[in-house]
Formats: structure tokens, sequence, C-alpha cells
């Protein structure tokens, strides 16, 4: 038996012109949404595009028009339910307004995250969603490019200061200070927190954590022990837990120290999980052994036993503002004030008193 390999050629503009009996410049101008044709044209080469099954050519529509309807998204790890929700949000919006979303993972590293904006802007985005790594103005020379190449940029979660560029995100100053002094008031004193972000040696207030979700929620704690009179020890922040055996040795640290933490702070669900595994298999249970509060509200934080007290954050709102923001600038209309976005602390049975 012979199989006929040949493929069906797809139908071009010119195919679409021939059908509709118009010039191939205006099937063209029809097709691509620029430049004026009549109401008839327009008609027309609908109509004959449709018949046709005529798929555009949108690297030729994009170099035509400078707009390919696709929006750069950068995060720093995909497998964080917390962007996972935020991306939901971006492409619910964007895929209401006619956009495609392309997602670039940036690892929480500054030379992945320079390589995917690269990509990006190779790709012709119109616009660049991104949670930055870095917010030090000198490690974001690509983001500056891109709004020098004329794309529109917006931040997501995290603030760069003298960028000037909108931010979508939350202060988390005054919910940390309310979950703090929740485990305060429960007579907790030894509190860690344990994040992702990079920490070179111990916390030290006055060289800081830039301008990050992951500074605030410091300073949040510091604030709260100041209200109450208790020393703050800044061994009791560890950054860099980033896998399995960072979290691992971070625990082994905090609790072959004396005297070992009455309670702990997961910066996100990924590393609340992680840390819970590790408690586990050190036979400490929650909250009779130890007390806990993490960041993000999912629902499996309330089914687990005991239901997980946390800092919950509109994020998958927050996703579809960054999206409308950025579509309302590219088609230059005016987007309004910034929602006030804000934190929630939400107690639940993983706070035990001592």
């Amino acid at each position: 038996m012979t199989i006929n390999s040949s493929r069906i050629k797809a139908p071009t503009v010119a195919d679409v012109a021939r059908q509709a009996k118009v010039s191939k410049a205006q099937a063209a101008r029809a097709l691509g949404g620029y430049g004026s044709v009549s109401e008839d044209v327009l008609t027309r080469v609908m109509a004959a595009a449709q018949s046709l099954a005529y798929r555009p050519n949108e690297l030729a529509r994009s170099m035509n028009t400078g707009r390919s309807n696709t929006l750069g998204v950068i995060v720093g790890d995909i497998e964080n339910p917390h962007f996972g929700l935020a991306l939901r949000g971006i492409s619910d919006v964007a895929r209401q307004a006619g956009y495609h979303v392309l997602l670039s993972n940036s690892d929480e590293t500054l030379r992945v995250e320079q390589d995917a904006v690269r990509v990006m802007l190779e790709k012709q985005v119109d616009g660049v969603i991104i949670a930055p790594c870095s917010s030090r103005v000198e490690d974001n020379l690509h983001l500056q490019q891109i709004v020098a190449d004329g794309r529109v940029l917006k931040l997501f979660d995290r603030a760069i200061p003298d960028l000037g560029v909108e931010t979508i995100g939350i202060d988390f100053t005054p919910s940390s200070r309310e979950a703090t002094l929740a485990l305060l008031d429960a007579g907790h004193r030894r509190i860690s927190y344990i994040t992702s972000m990079p920490l070179e040696g111990i916390y030290n207030a006055t060289k800081g954590l830039g301008v990050t979700p992951v500074a605030q929620r410091v300073a949040g704690m510091e604030q709260a022990f100041a209200q109450k009179n208790v020393p703050f020890d800044p061994l009791m922040i560890k950054g860099n837990a980033s896998s399995e055996a960072a979290i691992s040795a971070i625990i082994d640290t905090l609790f072959n120290s004396q005297p070992s933490p009455t309670a702990l702070i997961a910066s996100d669900s990924l590393i609340a999980m992680s840390v819970l595994r590790e408690l586990g298999h050190r036979g400490l249970r929650v909250p009779v052994d130890l007390s806990f509060v993490m960041f993000d509200n999912f629902p499996w934080t309330e089914i687990v036993s005991p239901p997980l007290s946390v800092i919950a954050q509109p994020v998958y709102e927050m996703g579809r503002e960054a999206a409308r923001r950025i579509i309302c600038e590219l088609r230059q209309e005016e987007a309004g004030p910034m929602p006030n976005f804000s934190a929630q602390f939400i107690q639940r049975l993983s706070i035990g008193r001592i």
C-alpha cells in the first residue's frame, strides 16, 4: 500500500484575497488589524478566511503591527503553588483580552532571569510581568532593557526602588506582626522564620533584605518583639531553604542549638510541607511540641491535623490585576488606582501555649 505523505498546503493571505475578490494588501490589512479597510472588504475577507480555515501568521502580523498579543511572565519557581495561582489569574484575564502567555522559570537565579528576559524580547512579547530575583537596581539592567525596547513591564510581589515600574504586591509587615504577636501571646520567645531567600551569614537588620516580602515579614516580626519588650534573636532567621536537603540542614541546626525554637514560621507552602515532613521524621508534633505558622492559604492547610495557622494572600486577584494593568497600558487605557491588596492572619489550631 502506498501512503501519500504530501501535506495539504495551508491557506495563505493570497488565497483569502482571491476568494474575497480583494487585493492581497487589503486582505492583509483586514486580517492583521492594521491600516484601514472598508466595512464591505472586512466582511468579505473575514468570511473567506473562515471558509478557508485560514490561520494567521503571528510572526508576520507582529512585524506589521509591532504587537504580538503575547505577554511574558517570569516567576521564581513554577512548582510553587503561590506562583501557580498568580499565573492562573494572569492567564484568565489575558485569554479574555485575546492575549497569549509565555511562561518562564528563573529558579530565583539572576543569570537565568536575564536569559529569560532576552528570550522574551526575541519572541517580541508586548509586555512582561516578572517576580524579580533581586530588588537592587544594579542587578536589573535587563529589566530596564524591556522598557527601553518599548515593552511594558510590571513587577509582581517584589518592588525595585528607582526603577520607575509599577508593582502589584502586598505589604506583609502588619500581618507578620499580628502572627508573631499571637505566638508571643502564647508564650513563645524562640520563633524561627525559614525562607528560601539567599542569606549570607547571620541576619543583620542594618544590612537589610532589600525591598522584598521577606524584609517586610522579618520587619513585622521585629516590631512584634519590640512591642512585647522581648529580645529578638537574628539567629532565628534562616535563609537559603531552597531544597529538601537545605531545609533538613536548617532543622538540624535549629534543634541542635540550645535553646531550640518553640515555633516556626514558613515563608511559603513548599517550605511548609518540607518542614512539616522533617518535624515528623524527628517525632515532633504540632502544636504539642512546636507551634507552626505559614504564609499562603491553600485548601490542604485546613484539612491536615491540626489545621494550620496561615497568612492568606489574594494571589489570584493580584495575578488578575497584574494582567489587567499591563493590558490597559498596552491599549493606552486608564487602569485606575491600584487596589489595596492586603494579607490576613488566620489563626487555627497549630499554635499551642507554653
